[in-house]
């Protein structure tokens, strides 16, 4: 039986746990797009501490976990234009979205809320259609 299942679990977890605890400590909703824009826009200057302490970690850990694994097959594409406008597609999607997966799909549906709800819907519908238009219909990914 094929395992991957289980990282995607674990993954999970830890990200609830991770986004309950920065509920807790801080009172605010753990939004890694919100946390990276609000340094970049200058919002968040109360806390740029905290904010580049979670940058920090999510740049900081995956190289640490590198001796645990001998191979991560990530099925990234292998072409920099397709990583690139990607990355300024979910860039563009969080900040119309007033949020990302983390805000909205993590903390806003386990609190319920429909605007959250609602946004991780129609996210999750974006991300299907650009897969069957990119992979599908283009074949760039």
């Amino acid at each position: 039986m094929h395992q991957d299942w289980i990282w995607g679990l674990v993954g999970g977890l830890m990200i609830g746990a991770a986004a309950g605890v920065y509920l807790l400590i801080n009172g605010r909703v753990l939004g890694a797009s919100g946390i990276i824009g609000g340094l970049i826009d200058g919002t968040g200057r109360d806390t740029v501490s905290e904010r580049v302490a979670f940058i920090g970690g999510l740049i900081a850990v995956p190289p640490l976990l590198v001796p645990l694994y001998k191979v991560v097959d990530t099925h990234v594409s292998n072409s920099a234009l397709v990583l690139i406008a990607a990355g300024l597609m979910v860039g563009l999607g969080t900040r119309l979205a007033n949020g990302c997966t983390s805000g909205h799909g993590v903390c806003g549906m386990s609190r319920l809320s429909l605007r959250g709800i609602v946004a991780t819907a129609f996210y999750l519908l974006g991300g299907g259609l650009s897969l069957v238009v990119f992979r599908h219909l283009l074949g760039v990914i």
